[in-house]
């Protein structure tokens, strides 16, 4: 089978086309930097050079392709210097321009890597984790850029789903290991190990590693739904809980009080309030939506299985000792 992923060169992306070519799958890779390979090294990559943004180099990158792997979706992280409205219609049009490519190129499958974000809380007094039938809804979090292009991406699936087109959402949690090469969520870790972790955060955190969240894409190919949306999550811990489960892991002093989350509000209005800065980021000021989610769904339907947090640390650590980012003394 020959598959592409968009976002080869990153993270998940990156781990998604690995575990491709451990299926025995032909695996093509679309990068924007031609010298680029992020984590994946010399891996027999058949790389495309291109961007979401030129429709005829996504053209090229699907000819001939089976599935594809979409794990390169807008990502904004410059909220202040567009405005929420030039987001929104940015991610849509890049988000067009792939299904378009898609149905052009016929392809049996698109497996688009969206986000938590776009999963929304639990009807009140139901008691239950939050799962795939909970939507975020536009305007919940005070126009945030990056929650609304989600949620406008996904939904713009969703709804080529419905009229045909062969779309299978994958919603991944907080997402740790090796292989971080644009500190996503690693420079927490680089945080804590440089003894930067002072204190802890109120909320609760649902964590999973990447080469499981690679996997369940893998999965997905077969026995993903079209138009059908699946959590791809691991464990539900406290921010206290998995601050000082890394503290100990690293060895290093844990994070020494709480901070209210009062604090937390006030520090996020005042970041507003400064133009051109923006310190708080797409996820701290989310800090409200930060929750446990249930991702027995993607456990049924795609064989999600979970590896121990503590791996997932390890391993990272490991990776970012091997890439220069922290001396070997600290394994």
């Amino acid at each position: 089978m020959k598959v592409l992923v968009t976002g080869s060169t990153g993270f998940i992306g990156g781990h998604i086309a690995k575990a491709a070519y451990e299926a025995g799958w032909q695996a093509r890779g679309l990068r924007r930097n031609p010298n680029s390979t992020g984590h994946l090294g010399e891996l027999d990559i058949d790389w495309i050079t291109g961007n979401l943004d030129d429709i005829e180099s996504l053209k090229r990158a699907m000819s001939g392709v089976e599935v594809v792997f979409h794990a390169a979706a807008y990502y904004p992280t410059r909220e202040k210097r567009l405005s929420l409205g030039d987001h929104i219609e940015y991610a849509r049009q890049q988000i067009d321009r792939v299904i378009q490519a898609a149905s052009q190129a016929g392809i049996a499958r698109l497996i688009y890597t969206s986000s938590l974000s776009t999963i929304g809380f639990p009807p009140p007094g139901s008691n239950r984790l939050a799962d795939e039938n909970d939507y975020f809804r536009p305007g919940d979090l005070k126009g945030s850029a990056y929650y609304e292009s989600k949620y406008f991406m996904e939904s713009a699936l969703l709804e080529a789903a419905s009229a045909g087109f062969p779309a299978v959402i994958l919603n991944p949690t907080a997402v740790f290991g090796p292989g971080d090469v644009h500190l996503t969520l690693g420079r927490l870790l680089l945080a804590a190990a440089n003894g930067r972790m002072i204190a802890w955060l109120p909320g609760v955190v649902n964590v999973v590693d990447v080469r499981d969240v690679a996997k369940a894409h893998i999965q997905a190919v077969e026995h993903g739904v079209v138009g059908e949306r699946y959590i791809i999550g691991g464990h539900n811990l406290s921010l206290k809980e998995a601050m000082f489960l890394v503290s100990r892991i690293i060895g290093c002093k844990p994070p020494g009080f709480g901070v209210p989350i009062g604090l937390v509000n006030l520090f996020i209005y005042l970041d507003r309030l400064i133009p051109g800065v923006n310190l708080t980021g797409n996820h701290l000021a989310a800090l409200v939506r930060w929750r446990g989610f249930d991702s027995s769904k993607a456990a049924q339907s795609l064989g999600l299985t979970s590896r121990p947090f503590s791996e997932s640390i390890k391993d990272a650590l490991h990776w970012f000792i091997q890439q220069g980012y922290l001396p070997s003394s600290a394994q």
